[in-house]
């Protein structure tokens, strides 16, 4: 279906599992016995209320098995924490990595839940020490704590900022540097990569992927094929072309959208094809 649609159902999603793994993925699930792709991410990359997500369709421009290890409000954590993933997407003739946010992945200020990364579960002793007036038993998501920090001045978030930035360099090189094929990094977001972050009293977070910056990509470079940014800003047309209820029209208008999709897998297929050759 290629035109706007809401019903009562939604979007069919076919989920399903790879391995023993207890994470859940927008299937058909893909057989990967012989040569395939993975693309690892966060809920661009799984494609929500997207009919044809990007690795559908790089799937279509390759004729070869690629795997959609996306999964909604998805970090870093939850691919280096799961094995059976992690061996799959290690395996793969090329890898497709998704940029996620520095927010939703375990760091000295607190930990996040193993699977749903966006839960968070507990300040630590350095973010007691930092914000000793917070009452943390307050919180449930990464977003609702990092708002509330922000909201009480800009000066200690900022050395949230910085923990959170190093420890995402620091996992995103381990995690890359641990596929055996190449690796293409994108950027899928409502705006481009920026060039630094900095927040002001009261100012929102902003969408995802949050604190992640170009000096941060640049240090991964040297170990990438390459790199695809594509930005999809907020507007009446984006949701064309998407599938959702009536009760997720909200959630569908805050993702990017088909048009993104196809533009995003139209620069990777410019760089797949010439590698996979050499891969095969």
């Amino acid at each position: 279906m290629t035109e706007l649609s809401k019903s009562r159902g939604g979007l069919e999603y076919y989920p399903c599992r790879y391995g023993k793994s207890r994470l859940g993925f927008r299937g058909p699930r893909r057989m990967l016995e012989g040569p395939y792709l993975a693309c690892l991410g966060g809920t661009e990359t799984y494609g929500r209320f997207v009919p044809e997500p990007y690795p559908t369709l790089i799937e279509a421009g390759l004729n070869v098995p690629v795997a959609n290890f996306g999964v909604i409000n998805a970090g870093i954590d939850l691919f280096r924490n799961d094995p059976d993933v992690l061996a799959l997407v290690q395996e793969a003739r090329l890898v497709v990595c998704q940029v996620m946010g520095a927010a939703n992945m375990s760091n000295r200020y607190y930990s996040v839940h193993p699977r749903r990364n966006d839960r968070f579960l507990k300040a630590s002793d350095k973010l007691l020490d930092l914000y000793p007036e917070v009452d943390f038993t307050e919180f449930n998501f990464t977003r609702h704590l990092l708002q509330a920090l922000i909201d009480r001045g800009p000066e200690r978030f900022d050395q949230v900022i910085e923990e959170l930035q190093t420890a995402w360099v620091a996992r995103m090189k381990s995690l890359v540097g641990g596929f055996l094929g190449g690796t293409i990094l994108v950027w899928m977001s409502d705006k481009p990569v920026p060039e630094h972050v900095s927040y002001e009293s009261n100012q929102q977070l902003g969408p995802d992927p949050l604190f992640v910056t170009k000096a941060m990509i640049d240090e991964l470079r040297p170990r990438l094929l390459g790199f695809v940014e594509v930005s999809d800003p907020p507007r009446p047309q984006r949701a064309d072309g998407m599938i959702f209820s009536d009760f997720e029209e909200i959630a569908a208008r805050a993702c990017v959208g088909p048009d993104a999709h196809r533009r995003l897998s139209m620069h990777l297929l410019e760089k797949l094809r010439p590698a996979l050759e050499v891969s095969l």
